[in-house]
């Protein structure tokens, strides 16, 4: 018979006790499709922890990325034989590096063995480093896009949902062009100095110069800064014809308006990412003329296959607030479902043996099923056979760094009051360059 449990745990930053393993520098020991043995009389609890930005930089994001979460474990309960439970329990990872390394050491003492979240970059890579692989206890990020991931020395312990920025700079790339007709004209790059924001600016200057573009010195920002008035005097100083720079909320929120005090910046020829992709309309923190008229891509999901559709069915008719969905929400739910279904593949909760099969359930070779087939998904895996789980938010195909092959972008829009647009979608394949 199976259960869910959804607990809020207080976050507790001292005080832990919590053993560490070496870390090495990455160990590809996951396999592709599937156990290949019997698992039928398996029984464990597995315990999901949830690392989510309910407060900080990303706080917009938080709510949409719990109810995700809940959902993937109410659906793996559903599907679940007797013998096997899943639960979930969250920390507010703050968006902060330290808040979410002491949050995590706080859910895998509690008893987690399968990390989802977190979801800023400069979170993940010390999170991933420092206690997943330490702990050796897999992290699947449904948001963390910097290249700096692909490589992390994690021994194999992080993967993730969404895809490279190494792809969304080349998608960046192929926007601009094609709304510039061409690349003519200087692009001014910059962005916020963390993981995030630098490696979106270094991956499209390289896909940009190779198109032949000219580019600016990046400009990056310190995130913690009380005025930005010479970051964005050196923005603007050579006159460019596209400005294309990466941020958050905050210190968008700042930087913006000091852009708009040099009387050379106009939002119409912005283009931006998912960090300042706000569906629900530009937060009042932002004033509206500095992101009026920009333009921008976001990594989304395939909305017209029929798992995208049965998942916009099931978010919308749960009572769980929220009521409208957000950015990452649905590799959030793939990113719980895929801890589940590489436990029940590992026959156990013990978090190496899951580590070594999320690869294994997430890609081929193997008979493909959706979230709506979970019964029929874990029945498969318990008989010993391969299968592939095809997410909401794409294919969820791994490759051995634990990094999507595919990446699905929207490109968006602000008009000149600020309400947000999708304009377009983009598939790329990691490797098909710029």
């Amino acid at each position: 018979m199976s259960r869910i449990k959804l607990v809020l745990l207080p976050l507790v930053v001292a005080g832990l006790s919590v053993g560490f393993a070496a870390c090495g520098s990455g160990d590809d020991s996951t396999s592709s499709g599937g156990t290949g043995s019997d698992t039928s009389g398996a029984s464990f609890d597995l315990q999901i922890g949830g690392l989510l930005p309910l407060t900080g930089d990303l706080s917009a994001f938080g709510p949409a990325g719990q109810k995700a979460a809940e959902l993937g474990v109410d659906e793996l309960s559903k599907a679940a034989p007797d013998g096997i439970t899943f639960e979930l329990k969250t920390q507010d990872s703050q968006t902060e590096p330290t808040a979410a390394q002491s949050a995590a050491k706080q859910l895998i003492s509690g008893g987690a063995s399968c990390l989802v979240g977190p979801w800023s970059s400069s979170e993940t890579v010390p999170v991933g480093r420092s206690v997943a692989a330490r702990e050796q206890v897999p992290l699947i990020s449904p948001s963390a896009t910097s290249p700096e991931i692909t490589d992390l020395p994690d021994d194999g312990y992080v993967f993730r949902t969404a895809p490279s920025d190494a792809l969304q700079g080349q998608v960046l790339a192929d926007a601009i062009e094609k709304a510039n007709g061409g690349t003519d004209g200087l692009v001014s790059i910059g962005g916020r100095n963390d993981p995030y924001g630098e490696g979106i600016v270094t991956e499209f200057q390289k896909a940009w110069e190779a198109k032949g573009g000219t580019t600016s010195d990046p400009v990056l920002w310190d995130p913690e800064l009380s005025s930005y008035n010479s970051e964005a005097d050196q923005i603007v100083a050579d006159s460019p014809d596209t400005y294309m720079l990466i941020d958050f909320e905050e210190p968008w929120n700042k930087v913006g308006p000091a852009l708009t005090r040099t009387g050379d910046f106009d939002a119409h020829n912005l283009w931006t990412a998912d960090g300042l992709a706000f569906e629900d309309g530009i937060p009042d923190s932002i004033p509206v003329d500095t992101l009026a008229g920009a333009r921008g891509t976001r990594p989304s999901t395939p909305s017209d296959s029929s798992t995208a559709k049965a998942f916009d069915q099931l978010y919308s008719s749960s009572s769980k607030p929220p009521k409208e969905r957000n950015t990452f929400d649905a590799q959030n739910f793939d990113a719980a479902v895929l801890c589940g279904l590489a436990a029940v593949a590992a026959g156990s909760d013990d978090p190496t043996a899951i580590k070594d099969q999320i690869q294994a359930v997430a890609s081929p070779p193997g008979e493909k099923f959706d979230f709506t087939q979970l019964s029929d998904a874990i029945a498969a895996i318990q008989a010993g056979d391969d299968i592939d789980y095809e997410g909401v938010s794409g294919t969820a195909d791994l490759d051995d760094n634990g990094d999507p092959t595919v990446g699905f972008y929207e490109t968006y829009e602000y008009d000149d009051q600020g309400k947000f647009k999708v304009t377009g979608t983009v598939e790329k394949e990691s490797g098909t360059g710029g």
